[in-house]
């Protein structure tokens, strides 16, 4: 496994060969996917990619309004004039940086269409507003994510999308391997950090609870963080792990019991 280790590049912990693989995707131009759920990594390892790579990170957390428009730029009135501003995917390409669309299915499907160009061999941005038609510099990197656990048929990513991009799956990692990045992330100590880690599993292989997806790495730092600084265990675990998971009450409490019998 690889450690990142130099004190300028966000810490990520590899559990595969992500990093190869993101580093010969960027080498050749082509895009790349990211599917997993949520709070396994995905956004940290592009952020320690782009850092690695020396190259500026453009992120955009996809939403249900997000438009081709958010994506490309608009014009807008400044100071009495109207003037072009560049959305953050034109801006990628004009620096042959790294666009990063987070949840790229939850945007509009005008997106998918400006996306398409980027995609394949002609590398372009067609931006109407402005006659300009930019080709893409060596440099340029499409990376985009998902949760395929979130999917229904209104927010379903087409083949004909998805067959343009390489892929890499995430998942939440191995319990050696979430203690040393909980105990790195927070500072909390790893005799504290393993029972936390252990009720990640236990959550995660329950079923009939109710729960859309099970805890992620990301509320274990969390946890971990406020039980660093001070913070009751149990305190720590209603703020950051039941009550982030989960409205129903009785669940709520078969997660306190859960947790009871971790920390009994």
């Amino acid at each position: 496994m690889n450690i990142a280790t130099t004190p300028t590049l966000p810490f990520y912990q590899a559990t595969g060969r992500e990093i190869a693989l993101f580093e010969t995707a960027y080498a050749h131009g082509l895009p790349l996917l990211l599917k997993g759920p949520t709070g396994c990594g995905k956004t940290r390892f592009v952020e320690h990619m782009a850092a690695r790579l020396g190259k500026p990170l453009y992120t955009v957390a996809c939403h249900d309004d997000l438009s081709a428009a958010d994506l490309i730029g608009r014009y807008l009135l400044k100071g009495g004039e109207t003037v072009w501003v560049d959305g953050p995917l034109t801006r990628a390409v004009r620096e042959g940086g790294i666009c990063y669309l987070d949840e790229v299915v939850e945007a509009r499907k005008d997106v998918t269409v400006v996306l398409h160009p980027l995609t394949d061999t002609r590398r372009t941005l067609m931006i109407d507003r402005t006659g300009e038609e930019l080709v893409a510099p060596k440099g340029f990197m499409l990376v985009a994510s998902y949760n395929p656990g979130y999917q229904n048929v209104l927010k379903r990513m087409k083949p004909s999308t998805r067959q343009r991009f390489l892929s890499v799956s995430f998942d939440f990692p191995d319990a050696q391997t979430e203690m040393l990045v909980v105990a790195r992330e927070s500072g909390l100590d790893a005799a504290r950090v393993a029972p936390l880690v252990r009720l990640a599993g236990h959550i995660r292989k329950l079923s009939g609870m109710d729960l859309e997806e099970g805890v992620s790495t990301r509320l274990l730092i969390y946890a971990a963080t406020l039980m660093a600084h001070g913070m009751g265990v149990e305190q720590a675990l209603e703020a950051a792990i039941i009550d982030p998971l989960t409205d129903e009450p009785d669940v709520q409490q078969a997660l306190r019991d859960l947790i009871a019998t971790i920390y009994g």
